[in-house]
């Protein structure tokens, strides 16, 4: 096993010491080690709305340096990253070298999440498609190996303009510095799953209005199920969006504008937001009246991690309203949450609710169980019950 640190060193030798990329939860020992070196909001270390951007990012680091930065993402990152790899990177366009360090969720022979079984299996087969050459990073590897078998080739690709690839294989990298993140906001009293079972209890579909909820990648989704199991209300009301980070505003959409009859919540996250940002242009141009968009901000990634995300320093409801939306709200605790949701049920005297769309920001820390479970039903199940609902 890699010591992360001695990573950095082999890394910032072979490259420059400016790091930026979308956090994954496999990287977490290579990203605290990124985090105590060089901090989260710096100007040798920025956390990307989107795995794209971040090359984005590289590509303008090299312009001005001629050093390559490195650039880390969770495999599910590389479609992000295709289009500004493939039209500004590649040695017929510009020739600007990347170092990517990538996390190998979903390798085949390990067990993973449904979400990570495809993109597991085509990670190699991307990046040859990419003509990004590569190195697999395990367990057994060790420094001395990297310098001797890599480091030279990996030179002669950079200096010819070509991208390199790190593809870290689970329990590839040790740090023996766990950071420790906060929140943002260190008088947030609500956790993400307690603002969840106030939306829940606040909404409900037991009145008739016939209510979806769109559920963001990552652990909300989980809790929405478990909250569901609890109260033995079944799952035909939920889509549970477990990957395509950024995208659930967008199935959202899709649903209210075929099925006006129906309130369309999108619970989502303040780095799902950040990851799409555009989508919220669009939501508020067309505006569907039956949506209600419930974003929580805890100014991190902290299903994988904690890493502090830019949304800390943004007022989203604020952009929201800008950007369209007939409402917003933001709010910080279990009282004022519920007070919105009562508000959004009465205005206009619709009987389905507010008139939309709707956003509503909620402030909440970064607290979550240690004992959450993943959902039992499949994600084919999932979407079959719930197209079973809105077919009737």
């Amino acid at each position: 096993m890699m010591e992360a640190q001695k990573f950095l060193d082999f890394l910032e030798e072979l490259g420059d010491s400016f790091y930026t990329g979308v956090p994954d939860s496999l990287l977490s020992p290579f990203i605290d080690a990124v985090m105590d070196r060089h901090g989260g909001v710096s100007d040798r270390h920025v956390v990307a709305a989107n795995e794209g951007a971040a090359v984005g990012l590289a590509a303008g680091h090299y312009l001005a340096t001629a050093r390559p930065a490195v650039v880390y993402m969770q495999n599910s990152g590389i479609g992000n990253a295709v289009n500004p790899i493939c039209s500004l990177l590649h040695e017929k366009v510009y020739a600007i070298p990347a170092i990517f360090v990538i996390g190998w969720r979903g390798e085949p022979g390990e067990k993973d999440e449904p979400q990570h079984i495809f993109q597991g299996e085509i990670t190699l087969g991307l990046l040859d498609c990419l003509e990004i050459p590569y190195v697999v990073i395990s367990k057994d590897t060790t420094e001395s190996e990297i310098e001797a078998e890599t480091a030279e080739a990996f030179r002669q690709y950079i200096k010819n303009g070509k991208s390199v690839a790190f593809v870290i294989r689970k329990d590839a990298l040790s740090n023996v510095k766990k950071m420790k993140y906060t929140s943002y906001s260190s008088d947030a009293v609500l956790s993400r799953e307690e603002a969840l079972k106030t939306i829940l209890a606040a909404t409900g579909t037991s009145n008739g209005n016939g209510e979806v909820y769109v559920c963001t990648t990552g652990k909300l989704s989980r809790e929405v199920f478990e909250l569901r199991e609890q109260q033995g209300a079944g799952h035909g009301h939920d889509f549970l969006t477990v990957g395509s980070m950024g995208h659930s505003l967008m199935i959202a959409c899709g649903i209210a504008f075929a099925k006006p009859d129906k309130r369309v919540f999108c619970l989502d996250g303040d780095g799902a937001v950040l990851m799409h940002m555009g989508s919220l242009a669009v939501a508020g141009v067309h505006r569907p009246t039956n949506l209600i968009h419930v974003v929580i901000n805890n100014g991190a990634h902290e299903t994988v991690g904690g890493l502090p995300a830019v949304s800390n320093r943004l007022n989203l409801h604020g952009t929201a309203r800008t950007l369209g939306y007939k409402a917003t709200f933001r709010v910080d605790c279990s009282n004022s949450l519920t007070a919105a949701l009562n508000t959004v049920n009465e205005i206009n005297g619709n009987e389905n609710g507010a008139e939309g769309p709707v956003f509503i920001e909620v402030l909440c820390n970064l607290a979550s169980r240690t004992d959450l479970g993943r959902p039992t039903a499949t994600p084919i199940e999932n979407k079959n019950e719930l197209m079973d609902y809105l077919s009737k």
